[in-house]
């Protein structure tokens, strides 16, 4: 931001004072170079938020186009107000350094922060999944609803991956379900020495 900062003070002062040489008004004269080196800022971002839109060639004409003028108005402003002794072409060459480099850095700084914002995204995704597999396992009463509802949607026609998803299960907790008859004891339960059926 700092770099950006600079870039934009050097472009503005040079701009400022072209347009007060080209007859705007020193109150008026600050706001072109806000018009011209704002269009990159804003085009910039523009082009990597649009990215992957059909939109994108609007923001991309705009950063061409804004970037073009700056460059131009810069370099014409250096070979204006150079020192006789000072080649024109090295003038321009400098005067074109700082709208480039903000051209550059913004669209760096626009690339970093989308780039960031991807990563905290992916970042949360396994937490999330965490959290999800640390939930309480069902209790058997739940179980053995689920396998008279299952069974019943089975009768019905429903297909194992129908009846999973209606009921919040794994499609294997359903084939589980169903390969034990209804009234049968669930394959994980034991049978405890006073002779009940435990988990």
């Amino acid at each position: 931001m700092f770099i950006a900062g600079g870039a934009f003070w050097l472009s503005f002062t040079s701009l400022e004072d072209l347009a007060h040489r080209s007859g705007i008004g020193a109150s008026q004269a600050w706001a072109w170079p806000l018009i011209v080196d704002g269009i990159i800022v804003v085009a910039t971002v523009a082009v990597v938020v649009l990215a992957s839109s059909r939109a994108v060639w609007y923001p991309w004409l705009l950063l061409i186009v804004g970037a073009a003028v700056s460059v131009t108005a810069n370099a014409i402003h250096a070979i204006l107000a150079a020192d006789a002794d000072v080649p024109a072409a090295l003038a321009a060459s400098v005067a074109a350094v700082p709208p480039l480099v903000l051209l550059a850095i913004t669209h760096l700084t626009s690339i970093l922060a989308r780039h960031a914002a991807r990563n905290g995204t992916a970042t949360s995704q396994p937490v999330a999944h965490e959290s999800h597999s640390s939930a309480p396992a069902p209790s058997t009463d739940e179980r053995v609803t689920g396998r008279a509802e299952a069974a019943a949607l089975q009768a019905s026609g429903w297909s194992n991956a129908a009846i999973a998803r209606e009921l919040g299960v794994h499609p294997s907790t359903v084939g589980r379900w169903l390969s034990v008859p209804l009234g049968a004891p669930h394959p994980q339960q034991q049978l405890s020495p006073g002779g009940q059926a435990d988990e």
